[in-house]
């Protein structure tokens, strides 16, 4: 409670601040503070750059191996192989890509020779003006070579994939 300054004759001016709701404010800021700090952790994609860049010639060293490329772009999907130059185009269904025919088509090749014991693959999106490729339509690429078992995701420019369909 509050108490009255100067109304005591003998002039007690001692006040006692209630501190319990600052104390509450603190420890609600505190659990909100590590239930976030986890949370940032946790939901994180790990991705490393793959194929080549504009600054360097060529991130990835060895060129020995068959890489696993996709492009998202607007309307399809390509999937290809480099060193095999053999790519599988997946067009879109209806309004949205058809998701169904490309993790298929990622379990196809994770259960190939070549990815059999790999986990890396390297995506990438062509957006223009004209055609747009959507945020949520990367995310989900990535999420499905995930769930398919490739783990090691890298994202690429488009013109520095190890695989690219020529147009």
């Amino acid at each position: 409670m509050g108490a009255a300054v100067g109304a005591d004759e003998k002039g007690s001016v001692n006040v006692e601040l209630n501190i319990i709701p600052f104390i509450d404010l603190m420890s609600c800021l505190t659990a909100f503070l590590l239930v976030t700090a986890v949370w940032v952790n946790i939901a994180q994609i790990n991705i490393q750059p793959k194929g080549k860049t504009r600054d360097t010639s060529n991130v990835q060293k060895d060129d020995e191996t068959v890489t696993l490329s996709v492009l998202v772009q607007a309307d399809r999907i390509w999937v290809g192989l480099s060193r095999v130059n053999e790519f599988q185009e997946i067009p879109k269904k209806g309004d949205d890509q058809d998701w169904e025919k490309f993790e298929t088509t990622l379990k196809e090749h994770k259960a190939s020779a070549f990815f059999a014991d790999r986990s890396d693959l390297e995506i990438a999106a062509e957006s223009t003006t004209q055609s747009a490729v959507l945020y949520k339509d990367v995310i989900h690429a990535m999420d499905l070579a995930v769930k398919v078992g490739f783990i090691d995701v890298g994202l690429s420019d488009p013109a520095g994939l190890a695989a690219r369909p020529s147009l």
